[in-house]
Parts: structure tokens; sequence; C-alpha cells
């Protein structure tokens, strides 16, 4: 099996899956954005809370209209940190900066997590050359033939199209793992303020060239059936996804961007070496 390609069956992770390279246990961190979310945010953290191996940390961040959430906060055991600056991609960074594990996993409000989901990317990430890992998806409130229909479509679309413009496979918000130090590489590049950017796309640009995003089929998560009610909200989400590309043109164009990750892993394989972040947004440094 080559190194991007997904799980097709589970290993078992005891608690050898939580020893980092040289022994040290590794800390997970959840963080959660949240806005207008409380009733959905009380779902995601019961099935937190029902999780065979409990997250380290869990952070939800604030990022307005979701009421008092003290009392969600003493109940489940999360730390609630505040985003003034309205928008996800805001409300993602902040809650990424704050947190404190060796892997911080992005999880959407209104997911819904397995029993074994903590226990996976604990697995998953006891190989140390694993950076960056991300699931998929079902619909907990549609018969399941719709939801194997309509989850492919959505996420399939994405993958594939995305998957083009970046040169690799993307982070998936509702379901993305990745170690802090990769985080800390590209902090400082993401698009924090801009509204109309999808975060986890943003992410994906921003990553290392040569960076690896595999697929677990175990980091599944239960989702919202909220983009296949409305057809204006694909659109919309179609949409953010094209501004969060041209918005990085044209230093991220495809023909640059692939051309970076091939000399970026092929310096990989012949020193075995971790290669310098992306551009950040707004600094052209195409080469011609």
């Amino acid at each position: 099996m080559r190194p991007d390609e997904p799980l097709t069956a589970p290993t078992d992770a005891g608690e050898g899956a939580r020893v980092a390279d040289g022994g040290r246990a590794l800390r997970l961190s959840i963080v959660v954005p949240a806005r207008n979310d409380r009733d959905r945010l009380e779902r995601l953290l019961a099935s937190v809370a029902a999780q065979s191996v409990a997250p380290d940390e869990i952070v939800v961040v604030d990022n307005g209209e979701n009421g008092d959430l003290g009392p969600l906060a003493s109940r489940y055991g999360c730390r609630v940190v505040a985003e003034p600056v309205v928008g996800i991609p805001a409300a993602t960074a902040r809650g990424l900066d704050a947190a404190s594990g060796d892997l911080l996993a992005r999880v959407d409000a209104d997911a819904v997590l397995p029993p074994d989901w903590v226990r996976a990317a604990h697995d998953r990430f006891a190989d140390p050359e694993v950076e960056a890992v991300t699931g998929w998806g079902w619909l907990p409130s549609v018969p399941p033939l719709a939801s194997w229909l309509l989850i492919p479509a959505y996420l399939g679309a994405y993958t594939v199209i995305a998957g083009v413009g970046l040169g690799h496979r993307p982070l998936w918000g509702s379901s993305a793992v990745l170690r802090r130090d990769l985080w800390l590489a590209v902090r400082d590049e993401v698009c924090r303020d801009d509204q109309r950017v999808h975060d986890d796309l943003d992410l994906s640009i921003h990553l290392p060239p040569g960076t690896r995003v595999l697929r677990d089929p175990r980091l599944s998560v239960g989702v919202s059936t909220r983009p296949f009610r409305d057809p204006g909200k694909l659109r919309r989400y179609a949409s953010m996804g094209v501004h969060t590309f041209v918005k990085h043109w044209p230093e991220q164009l495809p023909p640059y961007r692939w051309a970076r990750i091939v000399q970026a892993r092929r310096a990989q394989a012949r020193s075995g070496g971790r290669t310098s972040s992306q551009p950040a947004c707004g600094v052209s440094q195409v080469s011609r």
C-alpha cells in the first residue's frame, strides 16, 4: 500500500496507538468552531463523551449566537474560547492556535463521531511519517441508500475537483486531523479574515509542498443534510470553493503547485526532510 492510500481495514488500536515515536504519549485535541449551533454542538459533544478512548482536550470556539456555552462546557469537560471575528476561517484558526495537543482534530459542530473515532486517529498517527489525515461521512438522518448515493457524489466531487487544483487530496473540515507542528508551519499563512474562504480547502492550499493527506474510512463522521436540502447552499459552497482557489492565484495555479510538489517529493526521497511552507495569502512567489 502506498502511504497516500486509504486504509481498507481497521487495525488493532490499543494503548500502543497513543504512543509517538520515541515512546512519548501523543495528546489529541478536538477543535470545534461553532456559530449558531448550540443544539447540534451538544449532540457532537455527547458523541465525544462516548468515545472508547477519550480525547485529551476539547476546544469549542464560540463564534457568536450560541447562547451561554458554560453549562455545556461544564457537562462535557470542554474549554470554550471566543473568536469575535465572524467566520469559520477565523474560528478554526483560533481553535487550532488554542489547542495544546500533539494531534489537532478539526470537526464541525453538526458532526457525530462514532465511538472509536479518537482511537482510530491515534492508531493512524502511530506511524511517525503520517502528517495529515481526513475522513469520510455519512448522513444519519436519511435512509442508508440515500446516504450511500449522496455522500460519494458530494465528497467525491470535492475530492476530485479540489485534488486537481491542489495536486493532492484535500482536507475535509468535518473530519480532519493533523500534527501540531504542521499547523505551526502554516498558521501565519492561512486566510483567517475572509468569510468566503473554505477553511479546510485554504489549509490544504497552504500545506508545505510534498505533504501527503491520507484518507482513513475509520475517521468517517455523521454529518447534517443541510447542504442537500438547499440547492442555493450547494451553489454557495461551490462559489466559495472557486473563490478560495482564485484568491491564491497566480502563485498557486495548478501547474506551479504540481511543479513544487514534484520538486519537494524528489527532495524528500533524497534526504527524508521536510520542505518549506507555501507563500502566505497575497504574497506572490511565482517562479517564471
